[in-house]
């Protein structure tokens, strides 16, 4: 018999585990602890199916620390389909009951540490008979202190959120959208509106873990702002986080700054791995990351649905 439910405090945070797989096992471990701790997840959120007395699969529910409302499904373990059928279903009730009206998940390939999602093409088919659809098929960059120092662009000067105040950035960026090639800013953008797209994407980026001189816009020597640098942390690692580029400043190559940027300041702050996401479709940002040094390790889709 299948049954799934709350995880027990004993069963937390190893939760599914396999035979023979140390190095899945304690990395996933790890990354529910440390979603724990940070605030990402709560105990109450980790779900896991039992059949016949056995753990079977197990799912996580996950959002930005400080808010109530669970927004995506990470470490999903989904065992055999009518498991994963099941933890979805059970993980859509959850998140609803607790106020959620959409539900998230990314799946990356190929499987890596701490996620390991092994057998992608279950798990898609699963998220899309779960009412998951795309939305965003992108690319994941990765640097090391054991690369090269990207070389910071003289042209531009910065300015931090903790001098402008927010709404330099909520204005730039509102700008930037106009034309954007991320297929997650056009959908904000039908749904809110530029200035209600930017707005929204700044107080997100507010609410990930930050110091306060690390949000900067760019200017150029005319002093036109032309740029936007949100480095930021999550529970797993340092990220570029957000880059804009304003039309004003399109086609010199100030993306490629942006990247430099953030990876300058996340590097001072001691991180030693540094990552970054953007749409595949997005031609100009994964060929910024690449000039700046940084691997594309992993293709990323993002699935979101309705609940």
């Amino acid at each position: 018999m299948l049954t799934i439910r709350t995880a027990r405090p004993d069963e937390i945070p190893a939760l599914t585990t396999f035979p023979d797989d140390g190095e899945r096992n304690a990395a996933t471990a790890a990354y529910l602890a440390g979603l724990l701790e940070s605030g990402c997840t709560r105990p109450e959120w980790c779900l896991v199916a039992e059949h016949d007395g056995r753990l079977a699969g197990n799912a996580v529910l996950w959002t930005i620390p400080g808010r109530n409302v669970p927004m995506d499904i990470v470490l999903l373990e989904p065992g055999d389909p009518d498991t994963g059928q099941a933890l979805l279903a059970y993980a859509a009730q959850q998140a609803r009951e607790l106020g959620a009206q959409t539900q998230g998940h990314v799946l990356d390939i190929p499987a890596q540490a701490p996620q390991f999602q092994r057998n992608p093409q279950l798990r898609e088919m699963l998220l899309v008979g779960a009412g998951f659809t795309v939305a965003r098929d992108g690319c994941r960059f990765e640097w090391t202190v054991d690369d090269p120092m990207p070389a910071q662009d003289e042209r531009l000067h910065w300015r931090s959120m903790a001098d402008l105040g927010e709404e330099p950035f909520v204005e730039l960026l509102a700008d930037t959208f106009t034309d954007t090639a991320d297929s997650i800013f056009q959908a904000e953008i039908a749904e809110h509106g530029l200035h209600g797209a930017a707005e929204r994407n700044v107080a997100d980026m507010l609410e990930m873990d930050h110091r306060p001189g690390w949000f900067e816009i760019g200017y150029d020597a005319a002093d036109t702002p032309v740029a936007i640098s949100m480095p930021a942390r999550t529970a797993s690692s340092a990220v570029i986080g957000l880059v804009a580029v304003a039309r004003a400043g399109r086609g010199r190559g100030y993306a490629t700054a942006v990247v430099a940027r953030g990876t300058h300041v996340l590097a001072d702050a001691g991180f030693s791995e540094i990552r970054g996401d953007c749409d595949g479709g997005n031609t100009g940002m994964a060929k910024a990351f690449q000039r700046v040094g940084y691997r594309n390790f992993a293709n990323r889709k993002m699935f979101t649905r309705p609940l």
